[in-house]
Protein backbone atom coordinates (compact mmCIF):
# COMPACT_ATOMS: atom_id res chain seq x y z
CA UNK A 1 0.00 0.00 0.00
CA UNK A 2 1.32 3.61 -1.08
CA UNK A 3 1.30 6.05 1.85
CA UNK A 4 1.62 9.70 0.97
CA UNK A 5 3.41 12.08 3.14
CA UNK A 6 1.42 15.64 3.14
CA UNK A 7 3.02 18.82 2.88
CA UNK A 8 3.69 20.23 6.07
CA UNK A 9 4.27 23.82 5.01
CA UNK A 10 3.08 24.67 1.50
CA UNK A 11 0.52 23.61 -1.00
CA UNK A 12 1.08 23.41 -4.52
CA UNK A 13 -2.30 24.06 -5.08
CA UNK A 14 -5.84 23.05 -3.75
CA UNK A 15 -6.37 19.82 -3.94
CA UNK A 16 -2.53 19.21 -5.43
CA UNK A 17 -1.07 16.44 -3.93
CA UNK A 18 3.00 17.29 -3.15
CA UNK A 19 4.12 14.27 -1.58
CA UNK A 20 5.89 10.88 -3.68
CA UNK A 21 6.11 7.96 -2.84
CA UNK A 22 7.56 7.18 0.75
CA UNK A 23 6.56 3.55 1.24
CA UNK A 24 8.18 2.48 -1.95
CA UNK A 25 10.44 5.35 -2.35
CA UNK A 26 13.55 2.49 -2.04
CA UNK A 27 12.22 0.76 -4.94
CA UNK A 28 11.60 4.25 -7.24
CA UNK A 29 14.82 5.13 -6.19
CA UNK A 30 16.78 1.90 -7.45
CA UNK A 31 15.06 1.71 -10.60
CA UNK A 32 15.51 4.81 -11.57
CA UNK A 33 19.40 5.23 -10.38
CA UNK A 34 19.65 1.94 -12.33
CA UNK A 35 18.63 2.65 -15.75
CA UNK A 36 20.81 6.28 -14.79
CA UNK A 37 23.91 4.70 -14.03
CA UNK A 38 23.72 2.38 -16.80
CA UNK A 39 23.35 5.26 -19.03
CA UNK A 40 26.29 7.20 -17.55
CA UNK A 41 29.18 4.60 -17.92
CA UNK A 42 28.25 4.86 -21.40
CA UNK A 43 28.52 8.02 -22.49
CA UNK A 44 32.46 7.84 -21.44
CA UNK A 45 32.85 6.38 -24.52
CA UNK A 46 30.17 7.28 -26.62
CA UNK A 47 29.52 10.27 -28.88
CA UNK A 48 27.06 12.96 -27.88
CA UNK A 49 23.66 11.78 -28.30
CA UNK A 50 21.24 14.44 -27.10
CA UNK A 51 20.13 12.19 -24.16
CA UNK A 52 18.65 13.68 -20.57
CA UNK A 53 22.15 12.27 -18.52
CA UNK A 54 24.42 13.89 -21.61
CA UNK A 55 22.52 16.88 -21.30
CA UNK A 56 22.03 16.64 -17.14
CA UNK A 57 25.53 15.84 -16.91
CA UNK A 58 26.31 18.83 -18.67
CA UNK A 59 24.83 21.54 -16.63
CA UNK A 60 26.04 19.94 -13.36
CA UNK A 61 29.62 19.80 -14.79
CA UNK A 62 29.18 23.62 -15.40
CA UNK A 63 27.12 24.78 -12.06
CA UNK A 64 29.95 22.83 -10.35
CA UNK A 65 32.74 24.87 -11.90
CA UNK A 66 30.80 27.36 -10.86
CA UNK A 67 30.82 26.32 -7.50
CA UNK A 68 34.52 25.38 -7.38
CA UNK A 69 35.82 28.90 -8.84
CA UNK A 70 33.60 30.17 -5.73
CA UNK A 71 34.70 27.79 -2.82
CA UNK A 72 37.36 26.04 -2.52
CA UNK A 73 37.21 24.51 0.92
CA UNK A 74 36.65 20.99 1.55
CA UNK A 75 33.70 18.81 0.71
CA UNK A 76 31.49 17.67 3.57
CA UNK A 77 30.71 13.92 4.35
CA UNK A 78 26.85 13.78 2.39
CA UNK A 79 24.03 12.54 3.84
CA UNK A 80 23.01 9.43 4.03
CA UNK A 81 20.83 7.84 1.17
CA UNK A 82 16.72 7.76 2.54
CA UNK A 83 17.61 10.92 4.60
CA UNK A 84 16.02 14.08 4.15
CA UNK A 85 17.60 17.44 3.08
CA UNK A 86 16.34 21.03 2.67
CA UNK A 87 17.70 22.82 -0.85
CA UNK A 88 17.70 26.11 -2.13
CA UNK A 89 17.01 25.93 -5.70
CA UNK A 90 19.36 27.90 -7.80
CA UNK A 91 18.62 27.21 -11.36
CA UNK A 92 16.46 24.87 -13.74
CA UNK A 93 18.58 22.05 -15.76
CA UNK A 94 17.90 21.91 -19.63
CA UNK A 95 15.63 18.64 -18.35
CA UNK A 96 13.64 20.75 -16.30
CA UNK A 97 14.76 19.89 -12.91
CA UNK A 98 16.15 21.92 -10.48
CA UNK A 99 19.40 21.99 -9.10
CA UNK A 100 20.84 23.04 -5.85
CA UNK A 101 24.17 23.15 -4.50
CA UNK A 102 24.99 22.17 -0.65
CA UNK A 103 28.53 21.40 0.29
CA UNK A 104 30.18 21.52 -2.66
CA UNK A 105 27.50 18.55 -4.27
CA UNK A 106 25.10 19.73 -6.66
CA UNK A 107 21.54 18.21 -6.42
CA UNK A 108 18.75 17.12 -8.48
CA UNK A 109 15.59 18.19 -7.44
CA UNK A 110 12.66 17.13 -9.86
CA UNK A 111 9.36 20.25 -9.76
CA UNK A 112 11.19 22.78 -8.45
CA UNK A 113 11.17 26.42 -9.15
CA UNK A 114 14.35 28.34 -9.20
CA UNK A 115 13.93 30.21 -5.37
CA UNK A 116 12.09 27.29 -4.20
CA UNK A 117 13.51 26.18 -0.83
CA UNK A 118 12.49 22.04 -1.04
CA UNK A 119 12.65 19.48 1.26
CA UNK A 120 13.96 16.31 -0.32
CA UNK A 121 14.33 12.82 0.27
CA UNK A 122 18.20 11.65 -0.56
CA UNK A 123 17.51 8.55 -3.65
CA UNK A 124 20.92 8.17 -5.13
CA UNK A 125 24.66 9.89 -4.69
CA UNK A 126 26.79 9.55 -8.69
CA UNK A 127 29.85 10.27 -6.88
CA UNK A 128 32.18 10.41 -9.87
CA UNK A 129 29.85 13.03 -11.07
CA UNK A 130 29.56 14.98 -7.59
CA UNK A 131 25.44 14.85 -7.70
CA UNK A 132 22.60 13.28 -5.90
CA UNK A 133 19.24 12.27 -7.56
CA UNK A 134 16.26 13.09 -4.90
CA UNK A 135 12.89 12.84 -4.47
CA UNK A 136 10.56 16.09 -4.16
CA UNK A 137 8.88 16.10 -0.54
CA UNK A 138 7.12 19.30 0.14
CA UNK A 139 8.34 23.33 -0.87
CA UNK A 140 9.36 24.75 2.78
CA UNK A 141 9.50 28.22 0.70
CA UNK A 142 7.92 29.11 -1.92
CA UNK A 143 9.52 30.81 -5.23
CA UNK A 144 8.29 34.15 -6.87
CA UNK A 145 8.11 32.23 -10.08
CA UNK A 146 5.66 29.28 -8.56
CA UNK A 147 2.18 29.24 -9.87
CA UNK A 148 -0.37 27.79 -7.16
CA UNK A 149 -2.85 26.06 -9.49
CA UNK A 150 -1.59 22.81 -11.53
CA UNK A 151 -4.68 21.98 -14.06
CA UNK A 152 -3.88 18.53 -13.31
CA UNK A 153 -4.58 16.67 -10.51
CA UNK A 154 -2.27 13.88 -11.52
CA UNK A 155 0.77 16.44 -11.95
CA UNK A 156 3.97 15.51 -9.86
CA UNK A 157 3.42 11.89 -9.79
CA UNK A 158 2.38 11.57 -13.64
CA UNK A 159 5.73 11.87 -15.74
CA UNK A 160 4.07 13.82 -18.78
CA UNK A 161 4.48 17.35 -17.74
CA UNK A 162 7.20 19.24 -15.35
CA UNK A 163 6.31 22.95 -15.75
CA UNK A 164 2.94 23.28 -14.30
CA UNK A 165 3.98 24.64 -11.31
CA UNK A 166 5.41 27.08 -13.41
CA UNK A 167 3.75 30.46 -15.47
CA UNK A 168 3.55 29.99 -19.36
CA UNK A 169 5.95 33.25 -19.86
CA UNK A 170 8.66 31.75 -17.42
CA UNK A 171 8.43 28.47 -19.49
CA UNK A 172 9.46 30.56 -22.80
CA UNK A 173 11.93 32.37 -21.14
CA UNK A 174 13.44 29.04 -19.81
CA UNK A 175 13.31 27.31 -23.04
CA UNK A 176 15.06 30.03 -24.67
CA UNK A 177 18.19 29.14 -22.46
CA UNK A 178 17.64 25.84 -23.16
CA UNK A 179 18.35 26.70 -27.00
CA UNK A 180 21.04 28.91 -25.52
CA UNK A 181 23.11 25.57 -23.48
CA UNK A 182 22.29 23.25 -26.22
CA UNK A 183 24.68 25.44 -28.67
CA UNK A 184 27.13 26.26 -26.01
CA UNK A 185 27.46 22.62 -24.79
CA UNK A 186 27.04 20.64 -27.79
CA UNK A 187 28.10 22.30 -30.79
CA UNK A 188 31.62 22.54 -30.45
CA UNK A 189 30.92 25.82 -32.00
CA UNK A 190 32.75 29.32 -30.74
CA UNK A 191 30.41 31.93 -28.94
CA UNK A 192 31.66 34.13 -31.95
CA UNK A 193 29.75 31.24 -34.85
CA UNK A 194 26.55 31.15 -32.42
CA UNK A 195 23.55 34.21 -32.98
CA UNK A 196 21.74 35.77 -29.92
CA UNK A 197 18.73 33.25 -30.13
CA UNK A 198 15.35 34.76 -30.36
CA UNK A 199 13.18 34.28 -28.11
CA UNK A 200 10.92 31.28 -27.73
CA UNK A 201 7.53 31.38 -29.82
CA UNK A 202 4.47 30.35 -27.52
CA UNK A 203 1.65 27.90 -28.52
CA UNK A 204 -1.43 29.70 -29.18
CA UNK A 205 -2.96 26.67 -26.70
CA UNK A 206 -1.03 26.19 -23.45
CA UNK A 207 -3.68 23.63 -22.48
CA UNK A 208 -6.00 21.10 -24.90
CA UNK A 209 -3.37 20.85 -27.22
CA UNK A 210 -2.22 17.40 -27.87
CA UNK A 211 -4.48 15.74 -30.73
CA UNK A 212 -2.40 12.25 -29.80
CA UNK A 213 -2.50 10.18 -26.82
CA UNK A 214 -0.98 6.80 -26.22
CA UNK A 215 -2.30 5.71 -22.53
CA UNK A 216 -1.32 1.92 -21.77
CA UNK A 217 -2.12 -0.54 -19.48
CA UNK A 218 0.02 -3.58 -18.33
CA UNK A 219 -0.87 -7.19 -18.14
CA UNK A 220 -1.32 -8.83 -14.61
CA UNK A 221 1.70 -11.11 -12.92
CA UNK A 222 2.22 -14.40 -14.49
CA UNK A 223 -0.10 -13.38 -18.04
CA UNK A 224 3.99 -14.82 -19.51
CA UNK A 225 3.46 -18.07 -18.01
CA UNK A 226 -0.05 -18.70 -18.68
CA UNK A 227 0.51 -17.62 -22.42
CA UNK A 228 3.23 -19.95 -22.46
CA UNK A 229 0.78 -23.04 -21.07
CA UNK A 230 -1.92 -22.24 -23.31
CA UNK A 231 -3.95 -20.93 -20.54
CA UNK A 232 -6.76 -17.68 -20.50
CA UNK A 233 -4.56 -14.81 -18.64
CA UNK A 234 -6.34 -14.35 -15.35
CA UNK A 235 -7.23 -10.43 -14.99
CA UNK A 236 -7.95 -9.51 -10.84
CA UNK A 237 -9.74 -6.63 -12.11
CA UNK A 238 -9.03 -3.87 -14.28
CA UNK A 239 -5.11 -2.50 -14.08
CA UNK A 240 -4.61 1.09 -13.97
CA UNK A 241 -4.86 2.64 -17.78
CA UNK A 242 -2.35 5.85 -18.02
CA UNK A 243 1.11 6.77 -18.48
CA UNK A 244 4.15 5.99 -16.34
CA UNK A 245 4.56 7.25 -12.91
CA UNK A 246 7.36 9.50 -12.39
CA UNK A 247 10.71 7.75 -11.48
CA UNK A 248 9.04 4.54 -11.75
CA UNK A 249 8.36 1.85 -14.61
CA UNK A 250 4.48 1.17 -13.16
CA UNK A 251 1.54 2.47 -15.10
CA UNK A 252 -0.37 5.05 -13.04
CA UNK A 253 -4.33 5.53 -13.87
CA UNK A 254 -5.48 7.93 -15.32
CA UNK A 255 -8.94 9.36 -15.81
CA UNK A 256 -8.61 13.09 -17.81
CA UNK A 257 -5.12 14.61 -19.09
CA UNK A 258 -6.27 18.10 -19.69
CA UNK A 259 -2.92 18.80 -21.88
CA UNK A 260 -4.92 16.55 -24.81
CA UNK A 261 -7.59 17.94 -27.51
CA UNK A 262 -11.33 17.69 -26.06
CA UNK A 263 -12.00 15.50 -28.49
CA UNK A 264 -9.24 13.34 -27.41
CA UNK A 265 -10.29 14.15 -23.38
CA UNK A 266 -13.82 12.11 -24.12
CA UNK A 267 -11.69 9.54 -26.37
CA UNK A 268 -10.16 8.60 -23.21
CA UNK A 269 -13.07 8.57 -21.48
CA UNK A 270 -14.79 5.99 -23.75
CA UNK A 271 -11.87 4.22 -24.07
CA UNK A 272 -11.62 3.34 -20.58
CA UNK A 273 -15.21 2.43 -20.27
CA UNK A 274 -14.89 -0.10 -23.03
CA UNK A 275 -11.45 -1.38 -21.48
CA UNK A 276 -13.23 -1.96 -18.37
CA UNK A 277 -16.00 -3.62 -19.74
CA UNK A 278 -14.40 -6.19 -22.47
CA UNK A 279 -10.38 -6.66 -19.79
CA UNK A 280 -11.34 -10.67 -19.87
CA UNK A 281 -10.96 -10.59 -23.74
CA UNK A 282 -7.24 -9.36 -23.42
CA UNK A 283 -4.43 -11.38 -22.99
CA UNK A 284 -1.99 -9.58 -23.09
CA UNK A 285 -1.32 -5.23 -21.89
CA UNK A 286 -2.23 -2.91 -24.68
CA UNK A 287 -1.67 0.84 -25.99
CA UNK A 288 -4.47 2.58 -26.93
CA UNK A 289 -4.62 5.15 -29.86
CA UNK A 290 -6.56 8.71 -29.15
CA UNK A 291 -6.29 10.58 -32.25
CA UNK A 292 -8.00 13.47 -33.50
CA UNK A 293 -9.80 13.65 -36.98
CA UNK A 294 -11.61 16.61 -38.05
CA UNK A 295 -14.40 16.80 -40.77
CA UNK A 296 -14.05 20.64 -42.31
CA UNK A 297 -17.87 21.53 -43.18
CA UNK A 298 -18.79 24.50 -45.06
CA UNK A 299 -21.26 26.85 -43.57
CA UNK A 300 -23.13 27.45 -47.33
CA UNK A 301 -23.64 23.46 -47.41
CA UNK A 302 -26.26 23.96 -44.27
CA UNK A 303 -24.81 21.14 -42.94
CA UNK A 304 -22.92 23.34 -39.77
CA UNK A 305 -26.19 23.76 -37.74
CA UNK A 306 -26.25 20.38 -36.74
CA UNK A 307 -25.47 19.11 -33.20
CA UNK A 308 -22.71 17.03 -32.12
CA UNK A 309 -24.41 13.20 -32.44
CA UNK A 310 -23.16 12.55 -29.14
CA UNK A 311 -20.78 13.89 -26.16
CA UNK A 312 -17.64 12.70 -28.38
CA UNK A 313 -18.26 15.11 -31.16
CA UNK A 314 -17.13 18.46 -30.54
CA UNK A 315 -18.10 21.40 -33.17
CA UNK A 316 -15.30 24.55 -33.67
CA UNK A 317 -17.14 27.77 -35.37
CA UNK A 318 -14.06 28.91 -37.85
CA UNK A 319 -15.62 31.70 -40.11
CA UNK A 320 -16.56 30.43 -42.73
CA UNK A 321 -16.09 26.40 -41.76
CA UNK A 322 -17.33 24.41 -39.17
CA UNK A 323 -14.69 21.89 -37.93
CA UNK A 324 -16.45 18.64 -36.70
CA UNK A 325 -13.86 17.22 -34.21
CA UNK A 326 -13.84 13.25 -32.96
CA UNK A 327 -11.95 11.05 -31.84
CA UNK A 328 -10.21 7.75 -33.60
CA UNK A 329 -8.45 4.64 -31.83
CA UNK A 330 -7.80 2.38 -35.11
CA UNK A 331 -4.02 2.51 -35.88
CA UNK A 332 -5.31 1.76 -39.91
CA UNK A 333 -7.92 4.30 -40.05
CA UNK A 334 -7.41 7.48 -41.64
CA UNK A 335 -6.98 11.01 -39.82
CA UNK A 336 -7.59 14.21 -41.28
CA UNK A 337 -5.98 17.30 -40.07
CA UNK A 338 -6.18 20.82 -41.35
CA UNK A 339 -3.43 23.43 -41.18
CA UNK A 340 -4.23 26.92 -42.37
CA UNK A 341 -6.27 26.05 -45.61
CA UNK A 342 -3.80 22.94 -46.08
CA UNK A 343 -4.99 18.98 -45.22
CA UNK A 344 -3.82 15.96 -44.61
CA UNK A 345 -4.57 12.46 -44.95
CA UNK A 346 -2.73 10.02 -42.76
CA UNK A 347 -3.26 6.32 -41.17
CA UNK A 348 -3.97 7.31 -37.57
CA UNK A 349 -1.10 5.87 -35.89
CA UNK A 350 1.30 7.04 -38.06
CA UNK A 351 3.54 9.98 -37.04
CA UNK A 352 2.17 13.35 -37.71
CA UNK A 353 2.61 16.60 -35.41
CA UNK A 354 0.25 17.07 -32.17
CA UNK A 355 0.10 20.51 -31.84
CA UNK A 356 -1.53 21.78 -34.79
CA UNK A 357 -2.21 25.01 -33.11
CA UNK A 358 1.08 26.35 -33.76
CA UNK A 359 2.18 24.92 -36.94
CA UNK A 360 0.82 27.38 -38.58
CA UNK A 361 3.65 29.87 -36.88
CA UNK A 362 6.48 27.28 -37.79
CA UNK A 363 5.76 27.43 -41.44
CA UNK A 364 5.23 31.37 -41.43
CA UNK A 365 8.66 31.67 -39.67
CA UNK A 366 9.98 29.30 -42.11
CA UNK A 367 8.44 31.23 -44.95
CA UNK A 368 9.80 34.51 -43.62
CA UNK A 369 13.40 32.94 -43.06
CA UNK A 370 14.08 30.31 -45.90
CA UNK A 371 14.89 32.17 -49.03
CA UNK A 372 17.34 34.75 -46.85
CA UNK A 373 17.16 38.48 -47.03
CA UNK A 374 16.24 39.80 -50.01
CA UNK A 375 17.51 43.33 -51.38
CA UNK A 376 15.82 46.53 -50.47
CA UNK A 377 13.63 47.96 -53.27
CA UNK A 378 12.51 51.70 -53.59
CA UNK A 379 9.01 52.33 -53.32
CA UNK A 380 6.89 50.84 -56.31
CA UNK A 381 9.48 48.13 -57.47
CA UNK A 382 9.08 45.08 -57.81
CA UNK A 383 11.26 42.74 -55.41
CA UNK A 384 13.91 40.84 -57.38
CA UNK A 385 13.30 37.39 -57.52
CA UNK A 386 15.54 34.77 -54.91
CA UNK A 387 18.07 33.08 -56.91
CA UNK A 388 16.36 29.93 -54.35
CA UNK A 389 14.21 28.29 -56.84
CA UNK A 390 13.99 24.72 -55.34
CA UNK A 391 13.70 22.76 -51.75
CA UNK A 392 14.72 19.43 -50.51
CA UNK A 393 12.56 18.20 -48.00
CA UNK A 394 15.04 15.32 -46.28
CA UNK A 395 13.29 13.15 -43.74
CA UNK A 396 9.32 14.57 -45.16
CA UNK A 397 7.42 11.84 -43.51
CA UNK A 398 4.00 12.59 -44.58
CA UNK A 399 4.69 15.70 -46.58
CA UNK A 400 4.14 18.61 -44.47
CA UNK A 401 7.02 21.12 -45.13
CA UNK A 402 7.10 19.87 -48.30
CA UNK A 403 3.14 20.81 -48.99
CA UNK A 404 3.00 23.99 -47.19
CA UNK A 405 6.20 25.24 -48.48
CA UNK A 406 6.05 24.14 -52.03
CA UNK A 407 4.04 27.21 -53.69
CA UNK A 408 7.55 29.06 -52.89
CA UNK A 409 9.44 27.20 -55.19
CA UNK A 410 9.47 26.00 -58.98
CA UNK A 411 10.12 22.68 -57.67
CA UNK A 412 9.93 20.68 -54.20
CA UNK A 413 10.55 16.85 -53.41
CA UNK A 414 10.25 15.22 -50.48
CA UNK A 415 12.39 12.20 -49.37
CA UNK A 416 11.94 9.54 -46.94
CA UNK A 417 13.06 6.18 -46.25
CA UNK A 418 9.37 4.98 -45.14
CA UNK A 419 7.45 3.55 -47.90
CA UNK A 420 4.18 4.61 -46.29
CA UNK A 421 5.45 7.72 -45.67
CA UNK A 422 5.65 8.68 -49.30
CA UNK A 423 2.56 6.91 -49.83
CA UNK A 424 0.60 9.33 -48.03
CA UNK A 425 3.12 12.64 -48.91
CA UNK A 426 1.91 11.36 -52.38
CA UNK A 427 -1.64 11.49 -51.41
CA UNK A 428 -1.45 14.64 -49.44
CA UNK A 429 -0.18 16.22 -52.25
CA UNK A 430 -3.08 15.74 -54.67
CA UNK A 431 -5.25 16.64 -51.84
CA UNK A 432 -4.01 20.22 -51.72
CA UNK A 433 -4.39 20.42 -56.06
CA UNK A 434 -0.34 20.25 -55.94
CA UNK A 435 0.96 19.55 -59.81
CA UNK A 436 2.74 16.46 -59.73
CA UNK A 437 5.83 18.40 -62.08
CA UNK A 438 6.28 20.22 -59.22
CA UNK A 439 5.84 18.75 -56.36
CA UNK A 440 6.90 14.87 -55.81
CA UNK A 441 7.94 12.33 -53.23
CA UNK A 442 10.61 9.71 -53.48
CA UNK A 443 11.27 6.99 -51.22
CA UNK A 444 15.66 6.92 -50.38
CA UNK A 445 17.28 5.33 -47.89
CA UNK A 446 19.26 8.03 -45.66
CA UNK A 447 22.98 6.20 -46.51
CA UNK A 448 21.50 7.42 -50.56
CA UNK A 449 19.36 10.52 -50.08
CA UNK A 450 20.99 12.85 -52.22
CA UNK A 451 22.17 10.67 -55.11
CA UNK A 452 18.06 10.38 -55.41
CA UNK A 453 18.63 13.81 -56.51
CA UNK A 454 19.38 15.14 -60.02
CA UNK A 455 21.66 18.38 -59.54
CA UNK A 456 20.60 19.35 -62.83
CA UNK A 457 17.39 19.72 -61.40
CA UNK A 458 18.23 21.03 -58.26
CA UNK A 459 21.55 23.16 -58.70
CA UNK A 460 22.52 23.82 -55.05
CA UNK A 461 23.29 27.63 -55.66
CA UNK A 462 19.24 27.84 -56.26
CA UNK A 463 18.16 25.03 -53.78
CA UNK A 464 17.29 25.23 -50.03
CA UNK A 465 16.80 21.93 -47.91
CA UNK A 466 14.85 20.94 -45.19
CA UNK A 467 15.60 18.70 -42.29
CA UNK A 468 13.17 17.63 -39.53
CA UNK A 469 15.09 14.46 -38.08
CA UNK A 470 13.75 12.41 -34.98
CA UNK A 471 15.17 12.86 -31.75
CA UNK A 472 19.07 11.23 -32.21
CA UNK A 473 19.25 13.85 -35.01
CA UNK A 474 21.28 13.17 -38.37
CA UNK A 475 24.16 10.50 -38.68
CA UNK A 476 27.60 11.00 -39.66
CA UNK A 477 26.75 9.92 -43.29
CA UNK A 478 24.29 12.18 -43.91
CA UNK A 479 26.25 15.28 -42.75
CA UNK A 480 28.48 14.44 -45.08
CA UNK A 481 26.31 13.75 -48.15
CA UNK A 482 24.74 17.51 -47.26
CA UNK A 483 27.83 18.96 -47.32
CA UNK A 484 28.55 17.25 -50.23
CA UNK A 485 25.87 17.93 -52.33
CA UNK A 486 25.91 21.93 -50.96
CA UNK A 487 22.96 23.39 -50.95
CA UNK A 488 22.98 27.83 -50.52
CA UNK A 489 20.53 27.06 -47.43
CA UNK A 490 19.65 25.00 -44.97
CA UNK A 491 16.41 24.91 -42.37
CA UNK A 492 16.89 22.53 -39.46
CA UNK A 493 13.96 21.62 -37.43
CA UNK A 494 14.13 19.63 -34.56
CA UNK A 495 12.68 18.25 -31.83
CA UNK A 496 16.08 17.81 -29.73
CA UNK A 497 17.83 20.94 -29.82
CA UNK A 498 20.92 19.14 -28.23
CA UNK A 499 21.15 16.97 -31.36
CA UNK A 500 20.81 19.79 -33.39
CA UNK A 501 23.40 22.05 -32.22
CA UNK A 502 25.65 18.55 -32.19
CA UNK A 503 24.94 18.24 -35.96
CA UNK A 504 24.87 22.01 -36.65
CA UNK A 505 28.05 22.24 -35.56
CA UNK A 506 29.42 19.60 -38.15
CA UNK A 507 27.47 21.67 -40.91
CA UNK A 508 29.60 24.67 -39.85
CA UNK A 509 33.31 23.17 -39.09
CA UNK A 510 33.03 20.01 -40.57
CA UNK A 511 32.92 16.47 -40.08
CA UNK A 512 35.37 13.43 -40.25
CA UNK A 513 34.69 10.99 -43.25
CA UNK A 514 35.10 7.73 -42.54
CA UNK A 515 39.07 7.23 -43.59
CA UNK A 516 39.61 9.55 -40.71
CA UNK A 517 40.28 12.81 -43.08
CA UNK A 518 38.15 16.01 -42.60
CA UNK A 519 34.98 17.45 -44.56
CA UNK A 520 35.10 21.06 -44.05
CA UNK A 521 31.67 22.86 -43.33
CA UNK A 522 30.22 25.24 -45.74
CA UNK A 523 27.79 26.75 -43.17
CA UNK A 524 27.05 29.77 -40.58
CA UNK A 525 24.02 30.10 -39.07
CA UNK A 526 21.64 33.03 -39.66
CA UNK A 527 19.43 32.60 -36.53
CA UNK A 528 18.34 29.80 -33.96
CA UNK A 529 14.80 29.73 -32.59
CA UNK A 530 12.74 27.97 -30.09
CA UNK A 531 9.23 26.77 -30.57
CA UNK A 532 7.08 25.34 -27.91
CA UNK A 533 5.02 22.58 -29.55
CA UNK A 534 4.38 21.34 -25.81
CA UNK A 535 3.72 23.20 -23.17
CA UNK A 536 3.95 22.43 -19.70
CA UNK A 537 6.91 19.89 -20.76
CA UNK A 538 10.69 20.94 -20.89
CA UNK A 539 10.55 20.03 -24.57
CA UNK A 540 11.48 22.90 -27.20
CA UNK A 541 11.38 22.23 -30.85
CA UNK A 542 14.42 24.39 -32.34
CA UNK A 543 14.41 26.01 -35.67
CA UNK A 544 17.82 26.52 -37.10
CA UNK A 545 18.40 28.66 -40.48
CA UNK A 546 21.93 28.08 -42.08
CA UNK A 547 23.32 29.75 -45.01
CA UNK A 548 26.26 29.02 -46.78
CA UNK A 549 29.60 30.78 -46.09
CA UNK A 550 30.01 33.70 -48.49
CA UNK A 551 33.50 33.03 -49.12
CA UNK A 552 32.93 29.29 -49.96
CA UNK A 553 33.50 27.94 -53.58
CA UNK A 554 32.09 24.66 -54.55
CA UNK A 555 34.02 22.37 -57.22
CA UNK A 556 33.03 19.25 -57.57
CA UNK A 557 32.84 17.68 -54.15
CA UNK A 558 35.83 19.37 -52.40
CA UNK A 559 35.08 22.69 -51.10
CA UNK A 560 37.35 25.75 -50.13
CA UNK A 561 36.79 26.13 -46.34
CA UNK A 562 38.89 29.39 -46.24
CA UNK A 563 35.98 31.55 -44.65
CA UNK A 564 36.08 32.19 -41.11
CA UNK A 565 32.08 30.64 -40.31
CA UNK A 566 31.75 33.14 -37.80
CA UNK A 567 28.56 35.30 -36.95
CA UNK A 568 29.22 39.00 -36.89
CA UNK A 569 26.13 39.84 -35.37
CA UNK A 570 26.93 37.01 -32.60
CA UNK A 571 27.09 38.08 -28.91
CA UNK A 572 29.89 35.58 -26.75
CA UNK A 573 28.77 36.57 -23.90
CA UNK A 574 25.22 37.46 -23.50
CA UNK A 575 25.05 33.37 -23.87
CA UNK A 576 27.16 32.85 -20.68
CA UNK A 577 24.53 33.86 -18.39
CA UNK A 578 21.66 31.54 -18.95
CA UNK A 579 19.54 31.50 -15.61
CA UNK A 580 17.00 28.36 -16.49
CA UNK A 581 16.70 25.24 -18.66
CA UNK A 582 14.15 22.39 -18.60
CA UNK A 583 13.59 18.06 -18.34
CA UNK A 584 12.33 15.84 -21.09
CA UNK A 585 9.08 14.11 -20.54
CA UNK A 586 7.88 10.37 -21.29
CA UNK A 587 8.52 9.47 -24.70
CA UNK A 588 4.94 10.16 -25.15
CA UNK A 589 5.55 13.76 -24.95
CA UNK A 590 8.29 13.42 -27.45
CA UNK A 591 6.31 12.38 -30.70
Amino acid sequence: MFLFRPSATFALGRGFRTAFFVDMAQKRAFNEGKRHFKKSKKQKTAESDGSNEQVLLADVRRMLKDVKSEDSSEKKQLPEQWSEVELEISELSSTGDGLAQKDGQIYVVPYAAPGDTIRAKVVKHFLDQSYTLTDHLSVAKPSQHRTESPKCRYFAQCSGCQFQHLPYTFQLAHKRGIVEKAYRNFSNLPASAVPEVGETIGSPLQFGYRTKLTPHFDAPPGARRDKRHGNKVQWDGVPPIGFMKKGTRKTMDIEECPIGTEAVQGGLKSERARVHRDIDQYQRGATLLLRENTERITKDDGKSDVEPSNDNVILEDRGQHVHRKTCITDPKATSTEYIDDFRFDNPAGAFFQNNNSILPLVTQYIRENILGPQPSTTDGEEPAPSKIKNMIDAYSGSGFFTITLSQMFKQSIGIDIAEQSITSATKNAELNNLPKDSTRFIAADANALFSAVDPAKFPPLETAVVIDPPRKGCDKNFIRQLLSFGPERVCYVSCNVHTQARDVGWLVQGVDREDGSMLDGLYEIESLRGFDFFPQTSHVEGVAILRKKSSQKVEGKEKDSSASGSNADADAESKQDVKQDGNSAEAEQST
